[in-house]
């Protein structure tokens, strides 16, 4: 979670001018851009940062659906509890993935941001050559 949230510091701090994302396409490996369907980086941009304090937080807070006493009671008269370890397993694994995810795709936009402003400031260059 460090990670995604070290990356996603250094892409608010990065990315200054957001709307410069606007229409550019993140790019697969080997494959032509696709704009069909397709979100481009400022959408991305805007989701990424929608989601950081959601997982700052945690989303017990967000969703606030704690369990009633007598609901808490019930389940573990049922013997919910059986298999506790290996569903907080499957939770944590799927956490771990989805963040790993997240930091992916914030450090990719983060370096594409870069670029954009690298071209930018060579074609000022160039046409003030």
């Amino acid at each position: 979670m460090e990670q995604y949230l070290l990356a996603t510091q250094k892409m608010e701090q990065e990315v200054m001018f957001p709307s410069l994302l606007r229409g550019v396409f993140p790019q697969q490996e080997g494959a032509a851009p696709a704009a069909g369907g397709r979100t481009d980086l400022y959408e991305r941009y805007q989701l990424l940062k929608a989601i950081k304090p959601v997982v700052e937080k945690g989303l017990a807070s967000v969703t606030d659906q704690n369990q009633t006493g007598a609901e808490a009671d019930t389940a573990l008269d049922e013997g919910s509890d059986s298999n506790l370890e290996e569903r907080l397993s499957h939770h944590v694994n799927g956490l771990q993935q989805v963040l790993t995810d997240l930091t992916k795709n914030t450090k990719a936009l983060t370096r594409r941001y870069s670029q954009i402003l690298e071209q930018m400031s060579l074609s000022e260059y160039q046409s003030s050559s």
